[in-house]
Order: structure tokens, then C-alpha cells, then sequence
């Protein structure tokens, strides 16, 4: 499996992306609105767990004493594995079980649980998800509950809720996959796989579809839009930045733009071109109007 690059845009229309502890969208300190990489992560998670991955940091509940309760990380791994993690005293064992999950063999694991204590730096690597669309504005709904309010002794009308959404926005995340983060395990450890094709083909599923299929009252409106995909040939030397800076958003009436010409500049020069085995582009063509995309570029449908 070679080194990967890529960008992954998100469209939230009436919807909230990701909201911060007051229920808003979240922002930088600036005021601009962006999109974590938990935010990312957390749809292609339960995309595969729908698909019986083995997914370990997910939340699930446990039914205690008549009430429901999340389960601790050593429950949800004794859960998944059948094994009770205190029972490990060999890092090598405990590695393979980690390893045998899909959401670790992506995006690595803070594992730590009695005597045992594991970072481990994930071969996909996903940064922050600016929103390009510079006129988002943050919506307030109010919502009448059906019910009055159970803690005031004197309330005759029902209570009123709230419902926050951006009116638009378009996320686009930076993201880099390197199976070589693993050499330190598989080195030192038989039978372990490193980061595999297979592996790297169930995440980018997650990157075109999880978005759009995780569809909850407030993610109802978030859909794929876009994806980059830049493959390195086998033992490439070339080391790229974040890339979505590189590509432009514009909004219009009939389609809205994405210019990836400067991203495509870059990586037509010479001494760049001949480290890159292959370009994927996909975008949903019924919305979008790409520009920017050269000849020898794979260019989809997203759907």
C-alpha cells in the first residue's frame, strides 16, 4: 500500500456539521466555522459498524442495575474481543487485538487500561475541515415540545425548544494515509499486518458515502460532495502539505464551483508528477462545477 494525499468535502445545508458545547456550529476564534476530525470520523465509524466491522471507539451502552450506561473502554473491548483486557500481559497480544479492529488500523489509538498503555499513530491522518463558503450565517429555530416543562410546579404551556443550524456550508478536509506508520509494529511482531489495500479501500468508501448516509435530525442536510485522491508510487520520496488550501469554493445560482486549479499546478510539476502513481477526483456533477481537473485525472460521478 503506497502514501496517499487528498481532500474530502462536505456539504451542510440547514444542518449542523458539527456543533460546538453551546449547540452552534463550531468556529475558530475568528468566527470562522469549521469541522473537527472527530466529526469527520465519528459518520465512517458508524458507517462500518452498520457493516459488522469491528469498530472499538464507538459508544455502547450496557444495561446496569435497570438503567442504561456507556461502557468503559475495557468493557467495549471485552465486548468486541471476548476478552478481558486485565487478562493481557503481553503489549504484543494486546497490539493484534487492536489491530484486528478497522477504526484503529485507520486512525490509531490512545489505549490505556490498567498496566497497559498504548499510543498508537494511525496511518490516516485527517485534519481540521474549514468551511470555504464565506456567507454561512448560523440559523436559530424554535421548537414547540408537546409537553409542558416536568420541573416547573406551576407550567401550563408546553416548553419551547431550540434547533441551530448553518444555512450553508461547504467543509473541505485535508487528510494523508501512511502505511508506513506501522513498520515499528509489524517489524517486531509475527503475523501482524501492516496497513493493507483492503484497509485503505473501506475508509475511502467512508470518505464519498458516510457523510451522506449518516442521517440524524441534525446531520439530515450533510452530504459528500467532493473527494481528491493523489496515490504515490511505491517508495515515493514526495511529502505533500495539507492540501485543501489549495482549492477554492464559490457559490452560484445554477452550480457551485470548485477550483481545484492551483492543487492541480502543483502537482503537475515535473519533479512532482513522477512521484504520483494516479489522481482520483470525484464530485456529485448534478450540484457541483468542477474546474481545474487535467488530462490523465480519474475523474467520477460521486454517486
Amino acid at each position: 500500500m503506497n502514501r496517499v494525499y487528498g481532500v474530502i468535502g462536505i456539504k451542510s445545508r440547514m444542518a449542523n456539521w458539527n456543533a460546538d458545547f453551546t449547540g452552534r456550529p463550531k468556529t475558530t476564534s475568528d468566527g470562522s466555522i469549521f469541522g473537527s476530525d472527530k466529526a469527520f470520523k465519528y459518520p465512517i465509524k458508524k458507517m462500518w459498524e452498520i457493516e459488522n466491522e469491528d469498530v472499538l471507539y464507538v459508544k455502547s451502552y450496557k444495561s446496569e442495575k435497570g438503567n442504561l450506561q456507556a461502557r468503559t473502554l475495557a468493557e467495549r473491548f471485552k465486548q468486541l474481543f471476548g476478552k478481558d483486557v486485565k487478562e493481557i500481559k503481553d503489549k504484543k497480544e494486546l497490539l493484534k487485538y487492536l489491530f484486528s479492529a478497522i477504526d484503529v488500523k485507520n486512525f490509531g489509538a490512545t489505549f490505556a487500561e490498567g498496566s497497559n498503555n498504548i499510543s498508537i499513530t494511525g496511518a490516516v491522518q485527517i485534519g481540521q475541515g474549514l468551511n470555504k463558503y464565506e456567507d454561512s450565517t448560523v440559523e436559530i429555530q424554535d421548537i414547540l415540545s408537546p409537553f409542558v416543562d416536568s420541573t416547573k410546579k406551576d407550567a401550563q404551556n408546553t416548553s419551547i425548544g431550540k434547533k441551530i443550524v448553518s444555512n450553508e456550508a461547504h467543509y473541505f478536509y485535508p487528510f494523508s494515509v501512511n502505511p508506513q506508520n506501522y513498520d515499528i509494529y509489524t517489524k517486531e511482531i509475527e503475523d501482524l499486518k501492516g496497513y493493507t489495500k483492503e484497509d485503505y479501500e473501506k475508509f475511502k468508501k467512508g470518505c464519498l458515502i458516510a457523510a451522506t448516509a449518516y442521517n440524524t435530525n441534525s446531520k439530515a442536510g450533510c452530504e459528500n460532495e467532493f473527494a481528491i485522491f493523489i496515490e504515490c508510487k511505491e517508495n515515493s520520496k514526495l511529502y505533500l502539505p495539507n492540501l485543501d488550501q489549495y482549492i477554492k469554493f464559490e457559490k452560484q445560482e445554477d452550480k457551485d464551483i470548485i477550483d481545484i486549479s492551483e492543487l492541480e499546478e502543483i502537482i503537475n510539476q515535473d519533479e512532482v508528477k513522477e512521484e504520483i502513481e494516479k489522481v482520483e477526483i470525484y464530485y456529485n456533477s448534478y450540484t457541483i462545477k468542477l474546474i481545474g481537473s487535467r488530462q490523465g485525472d480519474e475523474v467520477k460521478e460521486l454517486f
